[in-house]
């Protein structure tokens, strides 16, 4: 899972939102959603945009950066 799915997915949750939920008030398709959460590759960018401002947030280009597991 990507790491903006899973920031979608525990933000989500703690706004006690559903899947559907969710896409209702970011205007966004439930598919989308889904596909978000589990990590799909190839996502437009303005929709995963959309989906972050939900949570003030906003994905912009730069370099990846990884977390080493403890």
């Amino acid at each position: 899972m990507s790491k903006i799915g899973e920031y979608v997915k525990r933000e989500r949750r703690k706004a006690g939102l559903t899947q559907a939920d969710f896409a209702l008030r970011s205007g966004l398709g439930l598919r989308f959603v889904r596909e978000l959460e589990q990590g799909k590759e190839t996502l437009r960018m303005d929709k995963v945009n959309q989906a972050l401002r939900m949570f003030g947030m906003e994905a912009i280009p730069g370099r990846m950066t990884y977390e080493e597991d403890e």
